[in-house]
């Protein structure tokens, strides 16, 4: 059983919305810090936005602020990453991540999580 596996991905219009999912298997999600990765061809992995394990601190891309939103439920061990006026430059593979940092409350989108999901296509085209 995979550990993180995600969902939500999909194909849809400039402008359009899609929300992501992220299960975790096998732990809890308290203690960790989670963080959303996306990977685009022929381009490196790169941060999009990160929580903190304490709720409270937040880091988003620059080319995401305003559009995206990550949020936890950690009652249903369940990550989210709301995405609004995605654009075509969001096409990608998108990556759920966590990290057991319970202190201190801060979080990081450099890729030096412990746990990965297997990725899920988001492609926004008209």
């Amino acid at each position: 059983q995979l550990p993180l596996v995600e969902s939500g991905g999909g194909l849809v219009k400039p402008g359009e919305s899609l929300r992501l999912s992220c299960v975790a298997s096998g732990f809890t999600l308290e203690g960790y810090n989670i963080g959303w990765f996306r990977q685009a061809p022929g381009k490196e992995r790169e941060g999009v936005s990160c929580l903190s394990s304490s709720g409270d601190y937040t880091e988003y891309a620059d080319s995401v602020k305003g559009r995206f939103t990550i949020s936890r439920d950690n009652a249903k061990n369940t990550m989210y990453l709301q995405m609004d006026s995605l654009q075509p430059e969001d096409t990608a593979t998108y990556y759920c991540a966590t990290d057991y940092r319970p202190y201190p409350p801060i979080c990081t989108m450099l890729p030096r999580y412990d746990f990965y999901g297997q990725g899920t296509q988001v492609t926004v085209s008209s």
